[in-house]
């Protein structure tokens, strides 16, 4: 496995993050031991980044998997709480809930702008004492935008940027591949930590995922990019690509036939809270009920976490 630091934070990690948002309730809803298992092989294979997020409700997974763990593996969080309050609520609960005594990362949830960094101004400023206070090594944010890749220049106090970027840019909300590759290694530059997220869009470019790979893998300027994983074997393979190792064609042309889509169950009724929370604009009402547009979807599962009834699942 390959190991970079993240920018000037002094925080080595695996280039391949495992981003545990698939092992939760709101995508593949594993039970803990399975999710806990499927960790651990991605330790014994040299994965020591993991990603979650307070939405996730995947800390009690990661809890079981390092337990018995004396090098812990780097693990970044992030909350969408806006309020000094909240946001020290939401590192308190990561705390208690993976039983550590720090947090390697905290990061804001899915920042749009220069104007929704200034809104959440006060939770940041909470991060940062903590950091001072050694709760957190790191603080930073998530975002879909350029726009919020470009505000983070000119923000010294953040040490890591969580974007999203793929060789088709499914999923950036207001450019290109290409314009927000420019504002990431601009940012990189300046010693930001980067580790990237949807390197697959979603799961949209599952039939060329080797190439989708290929062209994180050939940005200097991630340092790590998180990758789903539910299942033993994608596990395998990606760690065994993302160490340059040879990759069994045929477990590869599985992977690739594997689909996954956004379900509405049949007893939605309607509310519309999901399309409020939806960041790509990918759901609608029609005769009463929600309904996906395929082609917009990214398979985030944001969705989910907000609606009511439980009527949305990723299978």
């Amino acid at each position: 496995m390959e190991y970079r630091f993240l920018g000037k934070t002094g925080i080595r990690v695996s280039r391949l993050c495992f981003g545990t948002l698939v092992l939760g309730p709101l995508q593949a809803n594993l039970t803990i031991a399975e999710g806990a298992k499927l960790l651990e092989r991605a330790f014994a294979l040299g994965v020591n980044f993991l990603d979650t997020a307070d939405l996730y409700e995947t800390y009690p997974y990661i809890k079981r998997a390092i337990r018995h763990l004396k090098k812990k593996p780097v693990i970044a969080s992030k909350s969408y709480d806006y309020t000094r309050a909240g946001m020290k609520e939401s590192l308190q609960r990561a705390l208690t809930e993976m039983d550590i005594p720090y947090i390697d990362i905290f990061m804001l949830h899915e920042q749009e702008s220069a104007l929704t960094l200034k809104g959440h101004r006060d939770a940041l400023e909470y991060l940062l004492e903590a950091k001072a206070d050694g709760l957190v090594r790191a603080v930073g944010f998530s975002t879909h935008t350029i726009a919020a890749v470009r505000a983070a220049l000119s923000m010294p106090e953040i040490d890591v940027v969580h974007p999203l970027i793929n060789k088709r840019g499914i999923g950036i909300q207001d450019g290109t591949a290409a314009e927000m590759l420019a504002a990431i290694q601009q940012l990189h530059r300046q010693g930001v930590g980067i580790f990237a997220m949807k390197p697959l869009g979603g799961g949209h470019m599952i039939p060329e995922s080797n190439e989708a790979f290929r062209f994180v893998l050939e940005q200097q300027c991630l340092d790590a990019i998180a990758v789903g994983m539910a299942s033993v074997e994608e596990i395998e393979y990606n760690c065994a690509l993302f160490a340059g190792q040879a990759v069994s064609p045929e477990m590869g042309e599985r992977l690739r036939q594997k689909k996954r889509k956004l379900v509405v169950q049949y007893w939605c009724t309607g509310c519309g809270s999901c399309i409020d929370y939806c960041p790509q604009g990918a759901l609608q009402l029609q005769n009463g009920r929600a309904v996906v547009d395929t082609d917009s979807c990214i398979l985030c599962g944001y969705c989910g976490a907000h609606c009511p009834d439980f009527c949305l699942k990723i299978y």
